[in-house]
């Protein structure tokens, strides 16, 4: 009695050379498909939270010099943000809605920025969509008219 093909196929290693051009092939699909990213871009404004985290890294540090990673950090931050009144969070938030005008003062500026360089030398002349042997013939009709 004959086994199943995928028994006899299932001991066979596959082929590290193919395993690796197929990686490197779904990487570069993925690549194509993202539009790269501006970096003359302005970055988004920072959170309540965010700017809490700030002011509470350097007290934290200064009170635990011990302390080294990340995380702990980050634990600590976010315990005494939930265990904060809302009171106490007001003076976060006043600055995030700070940061966040001028951030759209920012934006709108890099926009106007942009449109003054796509309308400047970059910009191609528009075409339209009348071919040339149109246009010749349309010319010689009037001519002979």
């Amino acid at each position: 009695m004959r086994a199943p093909k995928t028994a006899a196929i299932a001991h066979k290693k596959p082929n590290a050379e193919i395993l690796k051009k197929g990686k490197a092939e779904t990487k570069t699909k993925k690549d194509k498909a993202r539009s790269k990213k501006d970096p003359d871009a302005p970055k988004r404004p920072s959170s309540a939270f965010f700017i809490f985290m700030e002011d509470f890294r350097k007290s934290f540090k200064e009170n635990n010099p011990d302390q080294k990673s990340c995380s702990a950090v980050g634990k600590a931050g976010g315990e005494k943000w939930k265990s904060m009144t809302d009171a106490e969070k007001a003076p976060y938030a006043e600055k995030a809605v700070t940061r966040k005008v001028e951030y759209e003062k920012v934006v709108q500026a890099y926009k106007i920025k942009l449109t003054q360089n796509n309308h400047g030398c970059n910009e191609l002349p528009e075409e339209s969509t009348t071919s040339t042997s149109e246009v010749h013939d349309e010319a010689d009709q009037e001519a002979s008219s």
